[in-house]
């Protein structure tokens, strides 16, 4: 019998009322009603950016060390968001993103439509800003080409003007270049296919800016011959969004900040994209850091004054706004849509949502094997003994709310000696329950690594001794990020696997949820690792 997959479309039709929202969904943006909430996307898409180009939206974000990176996602109204694909199936260098590297990978990417195709310039601090481009958004994209080299490089803008010079605007990591806070300029070749000052100017230097520290995220825009820079200051879990503007492109720039969190609960709101939607009015979507959670998107209505911008609901401060809970929907009369997170694994390929711990191998998973399930090889990882973590075929998805159960079944097969392999809570400290082989023994393990560290410590208590090759798992998350997890035998009555887990970002990104399979050595035959389901629920 096929499992029934619960869409937004399928409950809508089955409820002939028509819900405001979808019941089974952690959650949703679309309040039913015209409005909708914050954040519209509650999941860490990590410095957005976005365009809209007829009347569809089109957004990116970071993705780091996750594989496939670059999240590619569309809309009609700015508030129901659906997930079409990824422009980055491997991240470059491929070898040196065959292994975990956190905190690296893909960081701020800019989003551009320009002469009939998609642009995302996106940086990696380690080895320089790339471009990609694309006439589908869907794709295929092209090849990742390494415009400018170089440590440091950060949060890429481009900018073509109206006299056919092209212009690259990008900010600096301390970690990587020894400073930042400041904004440097290049002009490029308009193919994006060459910077022709490689030196650049410094622009704006947040240094020379009372109160400024840590300007970084650019995006340059311009309008009515004046060139914007948005970029946002003071760090991800306190800044503010700060305006620049100049009537030359090379300065001086004015300055004005134009949102920050005032009375409201939206800590740090800033980094994101202006967007024009059909109706000319504006609107800006931007980030919120909620450590476990990622950075969750927010969409802010922007009102203009004198030529300076103000997001967001009019705030105490003369000209800077402040977060909105709820608001008018930008577009009306659209269908419900979420990201996906639940699969059934009935497909031909993983559902979207799924993202590896490193660049993924052929042979990591199999949807044929067992059809109607999801099959992972056990892996041999020794480097992953003590510290699953370090395991490159951990498969993960994002969060999708501040509160939700997830469940799903696995059944273990043709383990040797020290195999692993279960559900998992994975940041810089983790958690996770699963079946451990030990001697001639399959045993039930909820294992626990702290304290919050690059390298926290495992510690792991047998719930069962002799537990049978297939069990029923649970994850039941708490508004606070905190994470009870349940087994069951027989799918119908759970016990609880030890006390509830604190979950804890990883590095630059929030915790994930998803499944592994490793073991400490090579196997002639591997064992495996069948999953029922993946299946999330509020």
């Amino acid at each position: 019998m096929m499992k029934p997959i619960l869409t937004c479309a399928l409950l809508a039709a089955l409820n002939a009322a028509g819900t405001p929202a979808c019941a089974a969904e952690p959650w949703v943006p679309d309040l039913g009603n015209g409005s909708y909430q914050n954040p519209v996307l509650n999941a860490d898409y990590s410095d957005p950016d976005a365009v809209r180009v007829g009347d569809t939206y089109y957004m990116t974000s970071s993705s780091f060390n996750s594989a496939p990176g670059l999240p590619l996602l569309q809309s009609k109204d700015l508030v129901n968001w659906e997930l079409v694909g990824h422009a980055l199936p491997k991240q470059v260098p491929a070898d040196h993103f065959a292994v975990p590297r956190f905190g690296a990978g893909v960081w701020a990417p800019c989003l551009r439509y320009h002469d009939g195709k998609f642009w995302i310039f996106y940086p990696d601090p380690d080895f320089g800003i790339y471009v990609m481009t694309a006439k589908s958004f869907s794709g295929p994209w092209s090849e990742p080409h390494l415009l400018m080299p170089g440590r440091g490089l950060i949060d890429p803008t481009p900018l073509w003007d109206e006299d056919g010079k092209a212009w690259l605007l990008h900010g600096w990591a301390k970690s990587r270049a020894g400073f930042n806070n400041v904004l440097t300029l290049h002009a490029m070749s308009p193919d994006g296919r060459r910077v022709l000052d490689p030196q650049g100017k410094v622009v704006i230097d947040g240094n020379k800016l009372p109160g400024y520290r840590t300007l970084e995220g650019p995006k340059f825009y311009k309008q009515d011959g004046w060139y914007y820079v948005f970029a946002p200051a003071g760090g991800v879990e306190e800044g503010w969004q700060a305006v620049f503007r100049s009537r030359s492109i090379e300065g001086p720039y004015e300055d004005r900040v134009v949102m920050d969190q005032g009375g409201s609960p939206v800590n740090g709101p800033h980094q994101g994209a202006w967007v024009r939607a059909q109706d000319g009015k504006d609107w800006f979507l931007h980030f919120q850091d909620r450590k476990a959670y990622g950075r969750v998107v927010h969409l802010q209505p922007m009102a203009w004054s004198d030529g300076w911008p103000l997001i967001g609901q009019p705030g105490a401060r003369p000209g800077v706004g402040n977060p909105v809970a709820t608001y008018r929907k930008p577009v009306a009369g659209q269908a419900v849509k979420v990201p996906a997170t639940s699969d059934e694994f009935g497909g031909k390929a993983l559902g979207l949502q799924w993202q590896w711990n490193a660049n993924p191998q052929e042979g990591w998973y199999s949807l044929a094997a067992r059809p109607g399930h999801l099959r992972l090889p056990v892996l041999a990882a020794p480097q992953a003994d003590g510290y699953v973590r370090a395991a490159p075929n951990i498969l993960g998805q994002k969060l999708p709310a501040s509160a939700f159960t997830v469940d799903t079944r696995i059944e273990l097969h043709g383990a040797a000696d020290g195999d692993r392999a279960g559900l998992i809570l994975n940041g810089m400290s983790y958690a996770w329950l699963g079946l451990r082989r030990q001697g001639a023994d399959t045993q039930l393990v909820y294992t626990t690594c702290t304290p919050f560290a690059p390298r926290c410590k495992e510690q792991s208590t047998v719930l069962l001794a002799q537990a049978p090759s297939a069990l029923s798992l649970r994850m039941v998350m708490a508004d606070g990020a905190q994470a009870q997890f349940h087994y069951s035998v027989d799918g119908k009555e759970y016990s609880a696997a030890g006390a509830p887990f604190a979950a804890t970002k990883g590095h630059w990104v929030g915790a994930q949820v998803g499944l592994f399979s490793v073991g400490p050595g090579a196997s002639a035959e591997p064992g495996y690792l069948d999953v029922d389901y993946f299946r999330f629920n509020r």
